[in-house]
């Protein structure tokens, strides 16, 4: 139980070997791919209730794998608000509407930001002014330490509530429209299309790195496949659900600029906590975290899309 929730610091696991230039385990890459695509598939032709249940568990995962990386720089997430406002965002979504999601989020937040400080609270003032005490070091030395690890602490918390669950929302949001399963499958599409196009293009011409001090693999030149396959995605998406398609091309075009700003602050996060990946769940990708950043970050996106557009 203590496992399940203070996960221990994640570590750099040496990856599977890479085959050819595909910079990766192109076997195992694909195997997962499949299942992960063949499991929302299934939820969402079966009923779309159960893809909300398997989008919550999938949150709640990656928050676990987010408080393992959290916890190599002695930060605590916590989990239980955390899960529970996931749970709670969801619902609200699915059953009431945007508003009622947000009120969820910001209690969600408050929660966090309120465990934190009393987990802190309860951990730490103790330790810290025993050993102010026997190093000679003043006691409001200490005092103001704590509350910089108690600020730490919350503001992790909400970075987390908001990057995940919140985001996560607008998924559920979209799934709640009327034609929503197709809505939801483009949702993912795009993003899908964005890195996959990107790393063919990247792997076959990729040369002029874009950030190279933060995720040196990244070239503009994985950039433009990223950009051709999310405009035909975004464009054949729209065509096969009766909307617009301009509009489906320009929403393939700005889904890559949102998606893009997320992989590289994923990329920023985990070079801050030392990771090459978030988690180890998913052989071949990572954790469930380097697979949903790119999606979670084009959901509000595309929901603001669905409400202004079509």
């Amino acid at each position: 139980m203590s496992t399940l929730l203070t996960p221990p610091p994640t570590r750099n696991h040496v990856p599977l070997p890479s085959t050819g230039r595909a910079g990766r385990n192109l076997p195992a890459a694909v195997g997962v791919a499949v299942v992960l695509i063949g499991t929302v598939l299934a939820s969402l032709v079966f009923n779309k209730v159960v893809f909300v249940g398997v989008a919550v568990l999938a949150v709640c995962g990656a928050l676990w794998e987010l408080a393992g990386a959290f916890a190599r720089k002695d930060v605590r997430l916590p989990l239980p608000p955390l899960w529970l406002g996931t749970l709670g965002i969801a619902v609200c979504a699915w059953r009431v509407g945007a508003e009622a999601a947000l009120g969820a989020y910001l209690a969600t937040a408050g929660a966090c930001v309120l465990w934190a400080f009393l987990e802190q609270a309860e951990t730490e003032t103790g330790t810290a002014l025993e050993r102010a005490d026997h190093d000679g070091v003043p006691r409001t030395t200490a005092h103001d330490a704590v509350r910089r690890s108690r600020s730490v602490a919350a503001s992790a918390a909400v970075l987390a509530a908001t990057y995940l669950p919140f985001l996560a929302g607008f998924a559920v949001l979209i799934t709640a429209q009327d034609q929503g399963v197709g809505k939801t499958l483009m949702l993912i599409g795009l993003p899908v299309a964005n890195d996959t196009g990107g790393w063919l293009a990247g792997i076959t011409f990729g040369k002029h790195p874009m950030a190279p001090s933060v995720s040196p693999k990244k070239s503009w030149e994985g950039f433009a496949g990223s950009m051709a396959a999310a405009v035909l995605a975004g464009a054949g998406c729209l065509w096969g659900l009766g909307g617009p398609v301009w509009a489906g091309a320009l929403l393939g075009a700005c889904t890559v600029v949102v998606s893009t700003l997320g992989d590289l602050g994923e990329s920023l996060l985990k070079r801050d906590l030392g990771l090459k990946d978030m988690g180890t769940l998913l052989p071949g990708h990572g954790g469930l975290m380097d697979r949903l950043d790119s999606i979670l970050v084009a959901a509000p996106l595309v929901y603001l899309f669905t409400l202004i557009v079509w």
